[in-house]
């Protein structure tokens, strides 16, 4: 049950080459990154490693003990946190926010420029989110006055990406929306919109479009030749932004710093609009097909792919070379199928794509904003089977007054959680089949580290090193 982060590929990466990557970056001091960057490097050594705290797991009955050690809750890069979050964001939408409607996939990808503002801005950032929300939201809106419905009201829940297939730095937005609105009656229906055509999509982005350009003049972000470049403390984050966003090569050498395997530097590939999606000016928009209310599988699995962590480990490597090989998840049109870096252009990209603390990654929209008047009475009620995770005697069962609803609790417990994405118990015991339980979480260095010893286990397990780095510089 217990992962052992230091033979992971991503782990001993970090670990070996963070010192070369620090003293990289105080060469430049314009390019430091500040203090939450480093600090999500630092947590993420941590997670996973007895030797940081761990929780004791008993069986009463052969009495055998098992060791869990944290996580590190981080939100840039760490695969294990990340698919955690993924399927607890899931699992919370699917029980608790999305009623039991059909819904649509919205995906809104931004001009370089705008990813570039949007990586070091979060002001910026939330402005691209909610032009995008209100313009598909009037859209909506319009469509079910047509139809004769009063007061229409759409709703949704966005996730902001900083990624790619290639870990390149690439902010865009995700949405699942409700497939029509709600109308003013006393007890809220969904009323089904048909699905947009090429041709509605292209008007969204034209709202889009003008509704960018309005923000960017009135916050004075526009100049004669481009975007205002950043200053103060953002200067150093929009750095390793720019640098994650293109390929470049290392400074004061002859070898790429950024290579793309399989590409064809002849091939010209312009994007096609097709059934679900359409371009304009930079943008583009994706509407995929419906899924029904019925399909409740489809539609938490369309949940965590939408809050997917940036980085699958199984498509990392290390060449004998001591390069970070990345495979896409599928080769792009114009041949490329591999991305191979230098490692601290991994760690510089890795940098890039941590977000700011504080800032929220998942938003709520319309009729399911927490402000919303409709979202006590549409959402879906907490039932035993969607709510295993609730204490003993809380209620379950939908009461009569929606308003007057107990609140679910978002946060569900690790066990619970396996048991839904894997369907496995870890809480059973595998030599008595008993139920294990948590008897003690254990943080403090002297007793951990004497546990430790006392059971056998290395306190400060190294990782094994990478194949030998040749000469970068």
């Amino acid at each position: 049950m217990r992962r052992h982060p230091e033979q992971e590929t991503l782990y001993r990466l970090v670990h070996q080459y963070l010192p070369s990557f620090r003293e990289w970056l105080d060469q430049d001091p314009c390019r430091h990154p500040p203090r939450f960057v480093l600090r999500e490097f630092e947590r993420f050594l941590d997670c996973g490693v007895l030797s940081r705290g761990f929780a004791r797991i008993r069986c009463p009955s052969c009495k055998t003990e098992e060791f869990l050690a944290f996580s590190c809750k981080g939100r840039g890069f760490c695969p294990s946190c990340g698919a955690r979050r993924m399927a607890q964001q899931a699992a919370h939408l699917i029980d608790h926010v999305l009623p039991e409607v059909p819904v649509r996939q919205w995906v809104i990808t931004l001009p370089f420029e705008l990813r570039y503002l949007c990586a070091y801005d979060p002001e910026a950032c939330s402005a691209m989110r909610r032009i995008y929300m209100r313009s598909v939201f009037a859209w909506l809106r319009k469509r079910g006055l047509a139809m004769g419905i009063r007061y229409p009201a759409p709703g949704a829940v966005t996730f902001c990406h900083r990624f790619d297939s290639a870990l390149r730095l690439n902010v865009h937005f995700h949405s699942v929306v409700l497939d029509g609105v709600y109308g003013d009656e006393e007890d809220p229906v969904l009323h089904e919109l048909p699905a947009p055509d090429p041709t509605e999509l292209g008007q969204i982005l034209k709202h889009i479009h003008a509704g960018v350009l309005r923000y960017l003049t009135r916050r004075q972000l526009l100049e004669e030749h481009g975007l205002r470049p950043p200053v103060g403390e953002d200067e150093a984050v929009a750095a390793l932004a720019g640098a994650a966003l293109q390929t470049r090569s290392s400074p004061g050498g002859t070898r790429a710093w950024v290579t793309w395997l399989g590409r064809n530097p002849h091939a010209e590939v312009p994007f096609e609009s097709g059934r679900h999606s359409a371009s304009l000016h930079g943008f583009s928009l994706y509407a995929g097909p419906q899924l029904s209310a019925c399909s409740t599988h489809r539609r938490e699995k369309l949940c965590r792919y939408i809050a997917r962590p940036a980085l699958a480990t199984s498509r990392l490597s290390v060449t004998s070379t001591g390069q970070v090989l990345y495979k896409l998840k599928r080769p792009f049109r114009d041949g490329t199928h591999s991305v191979l870096m230098e490692p601290l252009a991994f760690l510089e990209r890795l940098a890039a794509l941590t977000p700011r603390p504080g800032k929220h990654l998942l938003t709520y929209h319309g009729a399911l904003a927490p402000a919303s008047l409709l979202r006590a009475s549409i959402i879906p009620a907490p039932t035993e089977e969607r709510c295993s995770h609730l204490q003993p005697g809380a209620p379950t069962e939908k009461p009569h007054r929606p308003k007057n609803r107990a609140r679910s609790q978002p946060y569900i417990p690790w066990a619970d959680l396996m048991r839904r994405v894997f369907e496995v118990d870890v809480l059973r015991c595998p030599h008595c089949l008993g139920k294990r339980r948590i008897v003690a979480f254990l943080d403090d260095p002297i007793i951990v580290h004497r546990i430790l010893r006392h059971v056998g286990l290395d306190p400060e397990p190294r990782p094994p090193p990478l194949p030998s780095q040749l000469e970068m510089f």
